[in-house]
């Protein structure tokens, strides 16, 4: 296990850094060397590692929503209030329709197959968008109308919305069923998430104010609390809250009831980013399968590409009334692009679970992160400058 590491982070950093050089993200390269040392191609990752794979994964996602809500401030959420709300589920119910009909009729799924395949398609990636909105944030972009805390929360949510829904439809492939008493789940999920996180933050603000404790014991304690509340979400299913949304609320109450420490930590997990940003993509590519590819076909392209362009109208549509120009629309449009994780994660469970076209979704879930990360990336980093206006960074 340590040697696999090792190749990962030496290979990563490598492919990453040579990438960046050439002006493309790095995040393209650590994809490519874990897609290098995975099972796919040289083999050298040790099956104990992919074993825990989704664990190391989890844990890159909450260092990152984390570090969301420790920028994240109620006055800038008060502020955008409403868009917020329609970007984590209007694009992504626009997707999931469109894959829902591409598929039926340019692959011949069932309706409900392609219901299935749109869910895990439309979630959109918080660790590639996420970062590069702190990082907007950070260069201090004089934004009147705060674009990268609009996509930052919305896009935080987007992923409950679309996982709710795709437990909803398998449910009812695999002959479990559904009720209407599962509808307000997911509003009470959302609800009960942002209080559970706020409370904990809450909590841990003022421990931190009585018990001195190095920056370097708080944040640990911070990563404690939020690993614990994800991982007590599926143990409790009397209670349904969301533990992500747990995690980035906890985040916005440390910068809401404690600013200094705030803005003191946030370099601390700047920091720690760099070794989970790493190991999230590396594990996402050597997740990637490419001998399924193949039975996916152009038609298969052509429903991830045309799902794409219709999810920039639901970001449109979650958009209209708001004073936002039509450039910073374009842009978060753009910023909704990039898939990896939820579709590494969940893709293949059709497919386990025995659904008879499992196969072709996991093919056509690979080919939408291939498709879409690079592509979301690489539009987020090179539109910002001209979408957004210049940076008035002091540094």
């Amino acid at each position: 296990m340590l040697l696999s590491i090792a190749l990962i982070v030496m290979v990563g950093f490598v492919f990453g850094g040579l990438l960046q050089r050439v002006g493309v993200p790095s995040l393209i390269g650590m994809m490519a060397a874990g897609v290098v040392l995975g099972p796919t191609m040289l083999n050298l990752i040790d099956p104990k590692v992919m074993l825990i794979a989704p664990d190391l994964r989890q844990m890159a996602l909450i260092v990152i929503l984390l570090r969301a809500g420790l920028a994240l401030d109620l006055k800038d959420l008060q502020a955008i209030g409403r868009p917020a709300v329609l970007l984590s589920f209007v694009p992504a119910t626009f997707e999931l329709l469109a894959v829902m009909g591409l598929s039926h009729f340019l692959l011949g799924l069932s309706w409900l197959d392609g219901a299935i395949l749109g869910a895990i398609l439309a979630a959109v990636s918080p660790a590639v968008v996420v970062p590069r909105m702190l990082n907007l944030i950070e260069r201090q972009w004089r934004q009147t109308h705060k674009v990268p805390q609009l996509v930052m929360a919305g896009a935080s949510a987007d992923d409950l919305y679309v996982i709710m829904v795709f437990s909803i439809l398998l449910g009812i492939a695999t002959g479990n069923g559904w009720s209407w008493t599962m509808l307000p789940e997911l509003p009470i999920s959302i609800i009960l998430g942002m209080v559970l996180g706020y409370l904990s933050g809450w909590g841990l603000v003022l421990v931190f104010k009585r018990v001195h404790m190095r920056d370097t014991v708080k944040v640990l304690v911070m990563l404690s609390a939020s690993f614990l509340m994800v991982a007590l979400e599926p143990l409790i299913p009397a209670i349904p809250y969301s533990g992500l949304l747990g995690v980035m609320s906890l985040g916005v109450a440390i910068l809401h009831r404690y600013p200094l420490l705030a803005k003191r930590i946030t370099g601390k997990f700047a920091k720690i980013w760099v070794a989970s940003e790493l190991m999230l993509f590396a594990l996402v590519g050597a997740a990637v399968d490419f001998s399924v590819l193949g039975q996916a076909g152009f038609l298969a392209f052509m429903v991830v590409v045309g799902a794409l362009m219709v999810r920039m109208v639901g970001v449109g549509a979650s958009l209209l009334k708001t004073p936002l120009t039509m450039k910073e629309r374009l842009f978060v449009a753009l910023a909704y692009l990039p898939k990896a994780t939820v579709q590494a994660a969940i893709g293949s469970i059709p497919l386990a679970m025995g659904l008879p076209s499992g196969g072709l979704i996991l093919s056509i879930a690979v080919l939408a992160i291939v498709i879409s990360a690079p592509l979301g990336a690489l539009a987020i980093d090179y539109s910002a400058s001209q979408l957004l206006g210049h940076s008035h960074a002091t540094r």
